[in-house]
């Protein structure tokens, strides 16, 4: 038998809500049995001892989609394992929505049907829900339906050994292709005393409601509830994609007793033969395996024969150390249909923790030694297992009608080495929820366990947040490099109130954001501009280093040499402008990375090359070319060119400028910001003017006056170089600051569009206030070594000042730019292709802490006792009610009652399914609670009663007039 790996699980188990709690209790050898919780009331089992869950009527129903009728109408095992298979997937490291139209098997394992029991009894509580409510079957078709898994999908009902039953299942589907994942799970709920006295009478039953496995204090089952579900891949699947592998199933096999002592009887020899079967299977001898979960129900037969097929199989001559042997119903009780997952879980997390718990529970006698024991021991305190090499362990489970399972696992194959990532690196932690109180529980939840992430796996927890967990409408994104400093803004984000839901860490999104992006021209360049995007962000070295390739064959000097040195020179125009082309084209390439799509560009001056490369009407050759030899040709004029920005009006400057001989108004940047280019002599003539006249200016830092007549030399030579490169029509709105508007749609930028781009002055103004009149894009995004443009933008269009982000902060840029960017569009709905932000080696999963669900809505198992909606129940009436508003009111109480909800929460002109979620179960019974309020309508046929009626105003004014024609 080829190997399957145990890639994600999750379960609830009495006094152990999640694997880590779980593994807490069996390492310390507690015991979880006692009697019912307080939410239980008197029950029907009254107040019997056994291993109860604390949440088991809990469910969040609203996660999934579902009304809270039909969650009522829910078998409480549905609810239970819709939420564990849900944090199993994602423990897994695989989204469920990632699953859903793909071939995902379902297997779960089950025994006791109370709930159906309890809902059928009384025909009179019976509605259209019960069907898909009840029923083994329901349990896997429920998942497979919520979820879209379109693999197989059964229930298993072996008694006790349904669930490991459905393990080996799972594993022979997935060997033979019917899968390529498969969910295997196992849950058990005690509503009744049905069983409770079948194992009283058959003598089974242990007075204190415990089991005590193996000891001579045995005397019987003790019940107990539980849920567990692992999720299984093929072994080399699960390697090929980078999985974490808990354990791998080496094989596995179930048998039968046949006609033995009696129908309940165990049978040694089956055992024997089942166990022999699941180790030939997996390709092992018996004596490799360390340690045994075994049935170990506490009955003194059943342990006497197990113990005896045991010592037959593991306990063979030829060991040398004794198989360890124990049994976790000593802890929780016998979770009857859940039990086998619950062993299984257990034996995996021993393997992979590489420590046995204890054998039995605190207290309980250890068995004396005895033939039927030979090769065997029972651990009374953890047994470290050795650090390196294979391990092998088996798991058994048998049915107390005959069926039994065996499965032989091993610890998972060493992953091989990664080097740790850096940890200066700033990452992004990201959350969501469903709801603000989810996602205040959820940042909490994760507060609490982050310290314990290692910083060496800081960015692997980081990816897992960004890619596995599933992206909901509640958002929360933080930027740190270390796991404490995450937890300490989860924390305290969590616990502050007023900080919740009014912080810009958090968001609730309408949809995702519309990105426009604002290239930023010369001027914003600097000694090591973006050196330390290039260090952390792959995306942007990779882009920067294209970028840089294309210019180098054109320049006299390296390109990456001049940007990331420090060199002072890079101020000097024919630096400076490669250089601002290489970091616009490299942030332009990482925003697009990440998932940004503009919905326009906008380039400032020079800044227009990389915004046309981003818009498809340039190539990075043909770019690189023109802004080589631009730089090159404005290099060689002459010295004494200089360009001034000042805090005046555009027809001030203009006023400034006139019969100067070189100087001219070069942009306009907003009603009191231009930029003035000409002589240096004759621009400070104008500043002293300018500050006189308690004006502000200041210089920047070119070496030559572009935009302005001293360019004149350059423009016939430029426009030659410029008539070769073919014009292309942009794929992407290109909002022109030579033109101050939109580029038609078959306006081309071409040689002469650049050759005018030379002196023509920037109408920056202009373009981005056209730009968000067309577009109404949610952010601007600038694209410059520092925030330039930003700031006036914000100042131009009606944005937030949150909304005009930059993709690298200056001088004083770390690097986490991106993060930062990445975090707030995450925020603001877009979902990001976080892989922009990683190494391909830090792109692994990482085990973080289950989703926590909301326990407020409880839905119980008690029909005579449960609350129903509030809604009055339908009073048949002979005559509708008078005028349309009653009749509406009527309508939306009857609709109300069907969801479960308060009429005053079903808006009138919702649509029944594309608003409200109903389906033809739920249509049914809102017919048939028609005909109850309306017994005349009885007779109607659902395609005349309800024919083209989409919301329940309309359904209203239909009935009213129906009812109308059939008093007539």
């Amino acid at each position: 038998m080829l190997g399957i790996a145990v890639t994600g699980l999750d379960c609830a188990f009495p006094g152990a809500a999640d694997p880590e709690e779980f593994w807490r209790l069996l390492g310390h050898g507690r015991q979880a049995v006692g009697p019912p919780p307080p939410a239980r009331g008197d029950g029907r089992r009254g107040e019997r001892p056994a291993g109860y869950l604390d949440d088991a009527d809990a469910f969040d129903h609203a996660f999934f989609g579902i009304d809270a009728a039909e969650a009522q109408a829910m078998d409480p095992r549905q609810r239970l394992l819709l939420q564990c298979v849900w944090r199993a997937l994602e423990d897994a490291g695989t989204p469920p929505a990632a699953l859903a139209g793909t071939q995902v098997g379902v297997y779960t394992g089950t025994m006791t049907d109370d709930w159906t029991a309890l809902q059928l009894a009384d025909p009179a509580t019976v509605s259209a829900r019960t069907g898909t409510g009840t029923g083994h079957a329901m349990l896997a078709n429920r998942l497979s339906y919520q979820l879209d898994l379109r693999g197989p999908s059964l229930t298993v009902d072996t008694a006790c050994s349904s669930s490991l039953v459905a393990v080996h299942l799972a594993c022979t589907a997935l060997l033979a292709g019917e899968c390529d994942h498969a969910v295997a799970a196992g849950v058990n709920v005690l509503l009744t005393a049905a069983l409770d006295a079948v194992y009283a009478r058959s003598g089974l039953a242990a007075p204190d409601g415990r089991c005590k496995p193996f000891s001579p204090a045995a005397d019987g089952i003790g019940r107990a509830e539980g849920v567990g579900a692992v999720v299984l891949r093929r072994l080399e699947d699960a390697l090929a994609e980078g999985r974490p592998v808990y354990a791998v199933i080496r094989g596995s096999a179930i048998n039968q007793d046949g006609r033995s002592n009696g129908m309940t009887a165990p049978s040694r020899g089956a055992q024997r033969e089942v166990i022999t079967a699941a180790c030939h299977r997996a390709g092992v001898r018996p004596a490799e395996v360390a340690f045994v979960e075994a049935h170990g129900t506490g009955t003194r037969l059943g342990d006497l024969i197990e113990l005896g097929a045991l010592g037959d199989t593991y306990g063979a001559e030829d060991r040398e150390l004794p198989c360890h042997v124990g049994s976790l119903k000593g802890n929780i009780g016998h979770a009857e249909g859940a039990a086998g997952i619950a062993g299984l879980i257990k034996a995996v997390l021993a393997l992979h923790h590489r420590t046995l718990p204890p054998g039995y529970a605190a207290g309980d006698d250890t068995p004396g030694p005895g033939p039927e024991r030979a090769g065997l021991c029972l651990p009374d305190r953890p047994v470290p297992l050795p650090p390196r090499g294979q391990l092998l362990a088996g798991v058994s489970s048998f049915g107390m009608g005959g069926s039994n399972a065996h499965v032989v696992l091993g610890t998972a194959p060493e992953r091989p080495f990664a080097p740790p990532a850096s940890d200066a690196v700033p990452r992004v932690f990201t959350l969501s929820a469903d709801s603000a109180a989810g996602l205040q529980r959820n940042l909490l939840v994760q507060s609490e366990a982050l310290p314990d992430v290692p910083r060496s796996a800081f960015a692997a927890a980081c990816w897992t947040s960004n890619t596995v967990r599933t992206r909901l409408p509640y958002r929360f994104a933080a930027v740190a490099t270390d796991p404490a400093a995450v937890a300490r803004e989860l924390r305290a984000a969590a616990l502050d109130a007023d900080v919740f839901g009014h912080s810009d860490r958090f968001a609730r999104p309408d949809g995702p954001p519309s990105v426009a992006l604002l290239f930023t021209g010369q001027g914003s360049q600097y000694p090591a501009m973006g050196a330390g995007l290039y260090a952390a962000v792959p995306s942007y070295r990779r882009h920067f280093d294209a970028a840089a390739a294309a210019l180098d064959p054109h320049l006299d000097h390296s390109v990456a040499e001049s940007v990331l040195s420090g060199d002072e020179r890079v101020n000097r125009t024919e630096r400076a402008q490669p250089a601002l082309f290489a970091v616009g084209y490299a942030l332009a390439g990482m925003v697009a990375d990440l998932g940004v799509r503009p919905v326009a560009v906008l380039g400032h001056s020079s800044g227009e090359y990389a915004a046309a490369c981003a818009a498809g009407a340039l190539t990075l050759p043909d770019a690189a070319r023109l802004v080589a030899r631009r730089a090159r040709l404005m290099g060689a004029l002459p010295a004494g060119g200089a360009m001034l920005a000042a805090r005046c009006r555009p027809e001030d400057a203009r006023e400034l400028v006139r019969g100067t001989a070189t100087v001219a108004l070069a942009a306009v940047n907003g009603p009191r910001a231009v930029v003035l280019s000409g002589s240096r002599t004759e621009l400070t003539s104008i500043q002293r003017e300018l500050t006189a006249g308690k004006v502000g200016s200041r210089w920047l830092p070119v070496s030559h006056a572009a935009h302005s007549p001293l360019v004149e030399p350059m423009r016939e030579p430029f426009a030659r170089a410029a008539a070769e490169v073919p014009g292309k029509v942009p794929t992407v709105p290109f909002h022109s600051t030579v033109h101050g508007r939109r580029c038609g749609d078959s306006e081309a930028l071409d040689g002469a569009y650049w050759a005018d781009h030379l002196t023509a002055p920037v109408r920056f103004a202009d373009a981005l206030r056209g730009l968000y009149r067309a577009h109404r894009p949610t952010h601007l995004v600038e694209i410059g070594p520092r925030p330039v443009l930003a700031p006036l933008a914000h100042r131009l269009v009606p944005l937030p000042k949150e909304a005009c982000r930059h993709a690298c902060q200056g001088p004083e840029s770390t690097g986490g730019e991106a993060a930062e960017l990445a975090a707030a569009l995450y925020r603001s709905g877009l979902d990001p292709d976080w892989a922009a932000l990683y190494a391909p080696v830090e792109r692994t999963p990482h085990r973080l802490r289950p989703h926590a669900f909301a326990t407020a809505a409880r839905f119980w198992a008690r029909p005579e006792t449960t609350p129903r909606p509030t809604a009055p129940p339908p009073v048949p009436t002979a005559a509708p009610p008078d005028g349309p508003e009653a009749m509406l009111d009527t309508v939306l109480a009857t609709t109300a009652a069907v969801l479960g909800r308060e009429p005053s929460d079903v808006p009138a002109d919702a649509r029944f399914y594309e608003d409200l979620g109903f389906d033809s179960v739920m249509i049914m019974e809102l017919r048939h609670r028609i005909e109850q309020s309306f017994p005349a309508l009885a007779a109607v046929p659902l395609s005349e009663l309800l024919d083209g009626v989409t919301d329940p105003r309309g359904l209203a004014e239909h009935l009213r007039l129906r009812c109308s024609g059939v008093r007539a």
